[in-house]
């Protein structure tokens, strides 16, 4: 994160001072750090922190790193630091603090004050701002403030204890420095956890440092018995006490480092920029709804007595399909590694592989029968097979149009599913057979005559099969069907187009048409315009033949209910606002 992190204290003689602060860089130290390494230190810590590995070192002094304390530093002169070091954080001589970030070669740099100087005007008018007009009601907690030139700020005050000081208790305050206001703004709740525990143990180890100095020298009753000193006189003599004789933790900058360098690693990695190319799909809102009514469920099932479904009915298997993550990103479901090996030469991989091995007039029968809402039964003694099939012929259809029970021992009606898998024995009642509104898929051993060339060494198993598609209604080879099956044998049959490439075209087609079904669903079910308007508007669409309609109307039930019940309010909410005029 492009961010700086210090940490402020106002002193009773100089105003509002920097005495700690922690910078990120990322490119190499300058070239006047790296001449001044001192080996004979070798003072190596290995820090891990939230699964964060640092290598941290103390580093000799170098003007390149901003640790000078001479005239052509940025920093305040001697004359304007406390004797007691009370602004002052590391020694003249101390080099500062580098953590090295082994996954990013990002370095993490600690010293008082920033060695740029415009780094250091946008830290010292943060300090002063955040000690002096931009603080919170009580003088203690967090607040936001900046602008586009100085940068934004996030800032924390708080009180430590000291016993010598005016009221027991000096300011500070801890600011996080950066110019993106909205990144800022998103990471309020993660550093104002993290910045309140730092805090916490800062005031944890003065409490103890001023109930100890309490116990042994009383400094109230010894104020209430002293004569009255003028306050200047007051001010001079008590010179603001360092940080690390109010904690009496002389390891104090160098654990500030730590957490400093951890805080600016962790709030950059938490938040991610995704690159998003518009509103999300409905297969999206719908997926996400159906994840949310799983989750109720199980919720409702974990706090019940009740006791669980069998394993054998259908539900619970469909519960699992609808628990996918997503059609167009996996046609393969989860399974382990030895049912994926055994499965790889027994599946269907893609549509374009599926209509190689049933055959072009097969495969449009089955597609015109999923596009059109019918069932599909599948009867075939391999389950992965079956699994495979209906993986991959989903992706012509919507999510919210998908219900599928992969495997049965008894018949299923179509308002349940419209995929369906039997094993061979199971009997299909002959309505169904007849029927024009189903499919059935025959899954049988191929005799030797019915054997194809395989085109690929993984159809060698599925060579040993024959696959006889039948419906009550066979489309006609010279029937034009919904558009976009034709676009969709249009991109198969295009050899120039990679598998990927024909996923990408189904994700486009669908969405195509399921603006066409919202224009619909607006204009037929929420505005109740007459079937002439009707007509019209299908012409419009390009959906006026009958097999488009049929389609827009069973693509209508796949419409997430996000969609719905913000049309609903829309419409309904100038209709009371007419109601009221």
């Amino acid at each position: 994160m492009n961010a700086i992190v210090a940490l402020c204290h106002f002193c009773e003689l100089h105003g509002p001072r920097t005495l700690f602060c922690t910078e990120v860089l990322h490119s190499p130290l300058p070239q006047g750090a790296g001449s001044g390494d001192i080996s004979g230190q070798n003072e190596q810590a290995e820090e891990e922190e939230g699964g964060i590995q640092m290598s941290s070192r103390i580093r000799s002094h170098s003007p390149a790193e901003g640790a000078s304390a001479d005239s052509s530093s940025p920093g305040p002169k001697k004359s304007d630091m406390c004797e007691a070091s009370g602004c002052r954080s590391l020694a003249g001589g101390h080099p500062g603090y580098v953590s090295h970030d082994k996954e990013t070669s990002i370095k993490y740099v600690s010293h008082q004050h920033p060695n740029h100087p415009q780094l250091f005007s946008i830290v010292r008018q943060a300090c002063v701002r955040s000690l002096s007009c931009e603080v919170c009601p009580g003088r203690e907690g967090p607040i936001f403030f900046g602008d586009e030139q100085h940068g934004f700020v996030f800032s924390h005050t708080f009180f430590i204890k000291d016993s010598l000081a005016r009221g027991f208790q000096r300011w500070y305050s801890i600011i996080t420095i950066m110019m993106d206001r909205i990144y800022l703004i998103n990471s309020w709740p993660f550093l104002l956890g993290k910045i309140r525990g730092i805090i916490d143990e800062l005031q944890g180890k003065a409490l103890k440092v001023f109930e100890a100095e309490q116990f042994g020298c009383p400094q109230r009753a010894q104020r209430m018995n002293t004569a009255f000193t003028p306050f200047l006189h007051q001010r001079n003599g008590n010179a603001a006490r360092s940080l690390t004789s109010l904690t009496n933790d002389e390891n104090l900058w160098a654990c500030l480092h730590t957490s400093f360098a951890w805080l600016l690693k962790a709030c950059g990695s938490r938040l991610t920029e995704k690159l998003l190319e518009g509103a999300p799909t409905e297969d999206t809102l719908v997926q996400m709804e159906k994840l949310a009514d799983l989750k109720e469920e199980s919720e409702g099932w974990d706090g019940s007595e009740e006791e669980e479904k069998p394993s054998s009915q259908p539900d619970v298997v469909e519960g699992q399909e609808l628990s996918k993550s997503s059609p167009e990103t996996s046609l393969m479901p989860d399974c382990n590694s030895w049912n994926v090996a055994h499965r790889r030469l027994s599946v269907f991989r893609s549509l374009r592989h599926m209509r190689q091995v049933l055959g072009a007039s097969a495969f449009r029968m089955l597609a015109w029968h999923v596009l059109m809402g019918n069932q599909v039964i599948w009867k075939a003694q391999d389950m992965d097979l079956v699994q495979s099939a209906f993986d991959v012929l989903r992706t012509m259809l919507p999510i919210g149009c998908v219900r599928i029970i992969p495997y049965s021992d008894q018949y299923e009606e179509a308002y349940r599913c419209n995929f369906l898998g039997l094993s061979p024995h199971v009997q299909i009642p002959p309505h169904i057979l007849s029927s024009e509104f189903a499919v059935l898929v025959e899954v049988r051993a191929a005799t030797r005559s019915s054997l194809y060339p395989a085109l690929f060494d993984d159809e060698q198993s599925l060579n040993k099969y024959e696959f006889v598609v039948t419906s009550g209604s066979p489309v006609a080879a010279d029937r034009v069907g919904p558009t976009i099956l034709n676009k969709i044998e249009a991109a198969l049959t295009n050899q120039n187009l990679s598998v990927d490439v024909v996923d990408q075209c189904l994700v486009c087609l669908k969405e195509e048409w399921m603006n066409k079904v919202k224009v619909l669903f607006k204009f037929t079910k929420v505005d109740s315009r007459p079937k002439e308007d009707t007509q019209k508007l299908l012409s419009i669409l390009g959906a006026a033949e009958e097999d488009n309609v049929k389609l827009l109307k069973f693509w209508m039930t796949g419409l997430s209910k996000t969609y719905k019940s913000h049309l609903m309010s829309t419409v309904r909410s100038p209709t009371s606002s007419e109601c009221r005029n």
